[in-house]
């Protein structure tokens, strides 16, 4: 959307960020493959990392809600919050970590979805986003500074009735959703018929052949069509926005789709599959506003406010740079594809860091979006 909420002189707004993403070069279809944990051919931060997240999710699978969550430390190594002794134990004897909270997933993801039920039925003011934290043990809500109007009052009052389980952030911000006001490699520019500009995320295929790009859902909402410098590049196939923010645009052949991620002035990202979200890993994003920035992984299943009652839930939170026309673009760690840019806080049009704050950048995981639409990647 083009609209823009101010707060101040400054503003600091999150914003869903488009980013260029189909890749038109020639050659065949690329291998559909994916690469296993362990491959030899991948780089060694690659196989610890994807050996990390195989354990993580092996091991929450197994305790289910007796595990808050995980995340990786600033050693790399695995660490799962739980509530009680015997379960840290088993996480010791299976190579992990343990991290003792005093709240358990199940008390935690009550609060979250009371919050989200709130949030969607009469709003959350200017609250920016709120998601089970497992460093912290709660529910961590962010709301910008200064934010003293009643529904945001009314939406603090009922996070803070859960006492001890929220923690409240106060940073700068304001969401709203930020297309570009211009305008196929992941990353690349994408123009709207309707004037702005997005970004492109990863190419794809579906189960009956067809060929898609995914992109941000707020890029693809009212169904336009795209192009890129001037050329046609197709309809919107589907589009889910908000609740979620993923949306597929189909391709018109004469349209090469790569596995790659344009890097901007360094050599193109090969995707050699996709994986989840851990927190503490690195990511990098590619989009047409800012190009290439990387971050971290600071927060996972987080519910957005993107106001006039937007919200989106099940983000993933990092702090790469991104800025207006960045949304749909394509998130990477390492060779591997995390997710697609959704939105950021920013502070007069600009990312955080720029202010000397930490980035608050939102992305909607891969794993969704390519489920929704019944759709895998293509390789490189």
């Amino acid at each position: 959307m083009s609209g823009r909420f101010r707060v101040g002189a400054a503003l600091t707004w999150i914003v869903v960020l488009t980013a260029a993403g189909l890749i038109a070069a020639n050659g065949a279809q690329a291998d559909p493959r994916t690469a296993a944990v362990g491959d030899a051919e991948l780089p060694v931060a690659d196989q610890q990392l994807l050996q990390v997240q195989s354990q993580a999710q092996d091991l929450e699978d197994k305790l289910g809600s007796r595990a808050v969550g995980s995340y990786v430390d600033e050693t790399g190594a695995l660490v799962i919050a739980v509530t009680d002794l015997a379960t840290a134990e088993l996480i010791r004897q299976a190579g992990a970590i343990p991290r003792l909270v005093r709240f358990t997933a199940d008390q935690l993801l009550a609060i979250q979805r009371e919050l989200d039920h709130v949030a969607i039925g009469s709003g959350a003011g200017r609250v920016r986003s709120w998601f089970v934290d497992p460093r912290s043990g709660t529910v961590v809500v962010t709301v910008p500074s200064g934010a003293r109007d009643a529904l945001t009052k009314r939406f603090l009052r009922k996070a803070q009735a859960n006492g001890d389980k929220v923690t409240i952030r106060r940073a700068p911000g304001v969401v709203t959703t930020t297309d570009g006001e211009f305008g196929l490699l992941g990353g690349y520019q994408v123009d709207k018929n309707t004037g702005y500009t997005c970004s492109l995320g990863f190419n794809a295929r579906t189960t009956d052949g067809a060929r898609i790009f995914l992109t941000a859902g707020h890029c693809t909402a009212g169904k336009p069509s795209f192009s890129r410098n001037g050329y046609i590049l197709g309809t919107t196939r589907s589009s889910s926005f908000p609740g979620n923010d993923y949306g597929s645009v189909n391709v018109i052949e004469g349209w090469d789709q790569r596995g790659l991620v344009e890097r901007w002035g360094a050599t193109d990202v090969m995707i050699r599959g996709s994986a989840d979200a851990m927190v503490g890993a690195t990511l990098c994003k590619s989009g047409k506003s800012t190009g290439w920035t990387c971050g971290q992984i600071v927060a996972r299943n987080v519910t957005v406010n993107y106001g006039n009652n937007r919200i989106v839930k099940g983000l993933f939170q990092h702090t790469a740079c991104v800025e207006a026309g960045d949304s749909g673009g394509a998130n990477m760690t390492g060779d591997y594809a995390q997710g697609i840019t959704s939105g950021a806080a920013l502070i007069s049009g600009q990312c955080m860091d720029k202010h000397g704050q930490a980035n608050e950048s939102y992305s909607q995981p891969i794993g969704e979006a390519l489920s929704a639409s019944g759709a895998s990647l293509v390789l490189g």
